[in-house]
């Protein structure tokens, strides 16, 4: 892996290769334009996991590059890893550089924070709250918690510990982020050590984006598989009559569950099941006391998201979703994307084609299709 190398003033050049290659990567779905959301060159990142690495009295911030050997490239056994020093990371979000050094500076001289700390996870919002995450290969004590405390109120953040069978949440254990999209405020609980978007910015974009592809839609329900947090369900819930959504991890139900409510959004239900289950319960498959809650066969479903994981969709679950009048994809994996698009285009059109710069100065892309059924 390549530690990304922030250079602002070539953004716009970075940005373009990447619109030339999905262009061209896409072109045989004969997808319209490209619409290209950029992120803001540096600073974009409102969560990091750094290992911290002890070198005598001094101890810093590391991650590794990974290199293949030139002699067996493709082996796992020749891979070779670097360990690369970090004062300051201008991927992280500006809260976040500001507390690198500040929380080092604190935990240096004190043996109870610093002793056999092994790495240190950052989540932040663009309002300024910050939870990290201190990791240890030890045991955490009543000492350590005192101690814990005290830095809490030092750095203006708040504190988790964890090593092995342990976590000691000193605050809460969550940020509240609070994006304003088409000029409504959302407001996200996001959870630490589960899934959020890392790029507020961009994620304020792919909300926008989605609401737009999907307005006029209310005469509708729209089905979401892979939810998450609610991400998309908060943002989508008032273009729709009703939104069922599902997701498979406990913590993430949860947290969507709690964003629902802190937004006041009513028309939308999250259900804990895999996507692959939800599909067979929609097909009368599947039953079970849950399923029989959700009454399916009140819903009429137009519209479907999705936002998998980077494997993508495999074959059953595309020919689920041909069943829908739109498809609205978020991918995070354009290979992937790729491969679904040839069995979704079958019965479907691209009518949207959305390139989002998540992960800027890497070669990763996120990329938003709407796709309506071909008359």
């Amino acid at each position: 892996m390549a530690i990304p190398v922030v250079d602002p003033a070539r953004y716009d050049e970075q940005l373009e290769a990447k619109r030339e290659r999905i262009t061209r990567e896409f072109a045989r779905f004969a997808p319209p334009p490209l619409e290209v959301y950029p992120s803001p060159p540096s600073h974009y990142r409102q969560r990091c996991e750094f290992r911290i690495w002890h070198q005598g009295d001094d101890l810093f911030y590391a991650m590794f590059e990974i290199q293949e050997s030139e002699v067996a490239p493709g082996d796992p056994k020749k891979k070779q890893k670097t360990v690369v020093r970090l004062d300051d990371y201008p991927v992280a979000s500006r809260r976040i550089n500001a507390l690198m050094p500040a929380l080092l500076d604190a935990i240096r001289d004190v043996p109870l924070l610093r002793r056999k700390l092994f790495q240190v996870e950052f989540l932040t919002t663009l309002s300024g709250e910050a939870l990290i995450t201190l990791i240890y290969h030890r045991p955490l004590d009543e000492a350590w918690e005192a101690e814990a405390r005290l830095l809490q109120e030092r750095l203006g953040a708040m504190i988790i510990g964890r090593s092995r069978k342990q976590r000691l949440v000193l605050a809460r254990d969550h940020v509240w982020e609070r994006l304003e999209v088409d000029g409504r405020p959302f407001v996200y609980q996001q959870v630490e050590n589960s899934f959020a978007q890392p790029n507020a910015e961009i994620c304020r974009s792919m909300l926008a984006w989605a609401r737009e592809v999907t307005r006029g839609s209310q005469a509708g329900d729209l089905v979401e598989l892979y939810c998450g947090n609610g991400n998309f369900t908060i943002a989508l819930a008032e273009n729709f009559r009703r939104v069922m959504a599902t997701e498979i991890s406990r913590t993430a139900v949860a947290s969507a569950r709690e964003n629902l409510a802190a937004n006041g959004i009513d028309n939308a239900v999250v259900g804990r099941m895999s996507a692959e289950e939800f599909a067979a319960a929609l097909k009368g498959e599947k039953g079970g006391r849950r399923v029989a809650e959700w009454a399916l066969d009140d819903y009429d479903f137009t519209t479907v998201l999705v936002d998998p994981p980077r494997a993508g969709l495999d074959e059953a679950s595309c020919r689920q979703l041909s069943g829908y009048s739109r498809i609205v994809y978020i991918s995070c994996n354009p290979e992937t994307l790729a491969d679904n698009l040839e069995t979704l285009t079958e019965t479907h059109e691209i009518t949207r084609f959305a390139l989002f710069d998540q992960f800027p100065w890497t070669h990763h892309c996120e990329c938003g299709v709407l796709l309506e059924r071909r008359a």
